[in-house]
């Protein structure tokens, strides 16, 4: 569906966004969420260019195919020490910016 489309039927998400950006209250918990977002972004990201599924990834980072999706659905909050070893499992370098 194209943009034109998506705005026949209704508000496009970029729109619906911007609108409740408006409120402080969602704007702060969208802000929040931004580190988790991004997280979650690049390990599917990577996985997705290795060519591995969920539980290949779990196997080589010594967790659970649950505990992936639950990451890659910001369901979760991960230690630095899960991130190295997917990061690892992932062969890409960990790095925290603050």
């Amino acid at each position: 569906m194209n943009k034109q489309q998506a705005r026949k039927m209704g508000v496009l998400f970029e729109d619906d966004l911007k609108e409740r950006l408006e409120d402080p209250k969602f704007r702060a918990v969208w802000e929040a969420s931004e580190a988790d977002y991004q997280i979650a972004r690049q390990m599917i990201k990577a996985r997705l260019e290795k060519k591995i599924s969920q539980r290949a990834l779990a196997k080589k980072a010594k967790t659970t195919q649950a505990r992936i999706c639950e990451l890659e659905g910001q369901n979760a909050n991960p230690s630095l020490a899960t991130l190295k070893r997917i990061s690892g499992a992932l062969g890409i370098k960990f790095q925290l910016s603050i």
